[in-house]
């Protein structure tokens, strides 16, 4: 090799190394992103038979699920064609829940609580929720007992450090198969909604939640917009929850005050739009982030607030 051959080698053996180290300190730089797969969402209440009741009314039938494993709380659940659904949570008897985590939920209101997502690694998820700062409990074991006699069994984690699935969820690993503790409520197989789309929940500060969110689960630039009855929202595309802050008084700022940041709506997926605002007599038709929004009576769920999303 002649003297100058040597000299362009080792000029271009050094731009490639550079090349491929700036590569790799980008990479390393960059921030994954973990998408959630919502898995259910709670709704707590004084009375599970009321709780029944009103869902009843809107033309959603729950099924008794029975005793939780805390024995202080019993529950019932809407289950849906997509897998997800809604539990309906409430203490075995006045006063037993005090002292569990969403003891402040059960009181003479009914109100959404916390929500949940599944995985199929939850170690691996608790690790890296660590790693990235986030307070998370070592996975426990859980199961249940259904009505049947089949026995259910699941270990989940809770994440943040505020009342279990009020901001960051809970996450939760079958050990026995999923479609055992979730099935489809009788008067939801083939309804006009399919599941839970979206967890809204009530943020005192949007810019501190986005930040949360981008620490937990590496997600950035969200989509912004104002809603006169929630204030300013934010959603990131593609994953299942919503942050809504108010900018002024109203009943999100009365919410928030008297529970904490927690849930504060759901959103159902629509299989057909119309045909869910005409079974269930939905209201206050609305756009969020280019989706169709309609909302179940408010007089009707005392209060709650459950909508449907869809085009």
């Amino acid at each position: 090799m002649s003297k100058r051959s040597s000299h362009m080698y080792c000029r271009c053996s050094l731009a490639a190394i550079a090349v491929f180290l700036i590569s790799q300190f980008a990479m390393a730089q960059e921030v994954k992103t973990t998408t959630l797969l919502l898995d259910h969402v709670s709704i707590c209440g004084a009375s599970l038979d009321a709780l029944r009741q009103i869902f009843r009314d809107a033309g959603m039938a729950a099924d008794v699920l029975g005793p939780q494993a805390d024995g202080t709380t019993q529950a019932a659940m809407l289950g849906f064609d997509d897998g997800t659904y809604i539990e309906l949570v409430a203490p075995m008897k006045p006063g037993a829940a005090e002292g569990s985590g969403w003891a402040k939920f059960m009181t003479d209101e009914d109100v959404p609580c916390a929500w949940t997502v599944g995985t199929n690694s939850l170690q691996e998820e608790v690790d890296r929720l660590k790693q990235a700062g986030i307070a998370v409990t070592a996975p426990a074991r859980g199961n249940r007992k259904r009505a049947d006699g089949m026995s259910l069994e699941w270990t989940t984690a809770d994440v943040g450090s505020t009342t279990p699935g009020a901001v960051l969820p809970s996450i939760i690993e079958d050990q026995t198969p999923r479609a055992w503790r979730a099935p489809a409520s009788a008067s939801l197989q083939g309804a006009p909604v399919t599941g839970v789309a979206n967890v809204v929940l009530g943020v005192n500060n949007l810019e501190a939640a986005i930040a949360l969110l981008h620490k937990a689960y590496g997600w950035s630039g969200p989509l912004i917009e104002n809603q006169r009855d929630f204030g300013k929202v934010a959603y990131f595309p593609g994953e299942p929850v919503i942050l809504a802050a108010p900018t002024g008084g109203g009943w999100l700022a009365d919410r928030i005050a008297k529970y904490g940041e927690s849930p504060v709506a759901y959103l159902l997926n629509a299989r057909d739009f119309a045909a869910a605002v005409k079974k269930y007599k939905l209201s206050g038709g609305k756009t969020w982030f280019g989706q169709k929004v309609a909302w179940f009576d408010l007089d009707k769920l005392k209060g709650y607030r459950v909508g449907v999303i869809g085009e």
